[in-house]
């Protein structure tokens, strides 16, 4: 049963030779980082996105999964937890596409044609069916303020650093929550 295994390390091999700029994480073929430029013509031009990719035990039967993890605005990207709704990586998936179709021809296009009527973003998928410009002038500052190279780079910092350090407010929560009471 290596045939997952060996797809698994082929596809990853291809993106490591593509142009993308690919981070393995603990060197573990099954889980990375690409880092994503928006597509041309787009509101997105300029912004640089780290996408953080899993690839299941089950891959390419089972679909990846996808996640940006510095700031984008676009209706069908949850803004906090960077979850990606497509329907070609969620229902529609084929063990035919490979990681080069997600990076050069899925997220471009989703990027390109946003769907506002099965949004993840509500407020993005609203502007954009009421005021486009003002949709496209919001994506712009989002890009200028979030998707630049140096936000792509401290995306894992920060939110690792922001994981630990709710961790440590959880507990100083609970300590200080019976001595409010007194």
């Amino acid at each position: 049963m290596s045939s997952p295994r060996r797809r698994i390390e082929t596809d990853v091999m291809k993106l490591l030779m593509s142009d993308y700029e690919v981070t393995l994480v603990n060197d573990n073929m099954q889980e990375f980082y690409v880092r994503f430029h928006g597509p041309e013509d787009t509101p997105f031009t300029g912004g640089v996105w780290k996408v953080h990719v899993e690839l299941p035990d089950q891959y390419p039967y089972k679909s990846p999964s996808i996640g940006f993890m510095n700031k984008i605005f676009h209706p069908n990207i949850d803004e906090l937890s960077g979850s990606v709704c497509l329907d070609v990586i969620n229902q529609t998936w084929s063990p035919m596409f490979d990681m080069i179709n997600i990076f050069e021809v899925f997220l471009p296009q989703l990027l390109r044609y946003p769907n506002p009527t099965d949004p993840l973003n509500g407020e993005a998928a609203a502007l954009l069916m009421r005021e486009p410009p003002a949709y496209e002038n919001k994506v712009k500052e989002y890009v200028s303020r979030f998707a630049t190279k140096e936000a792509a780079d401290a995306a894992n910092e920060s939110s690792s650093e922001e994981e630990v350090s709710s961790i440590d407010s959880s507990y100083s929560d609970e300590e200080e929550v019976p001595e409010m009471e007194l």
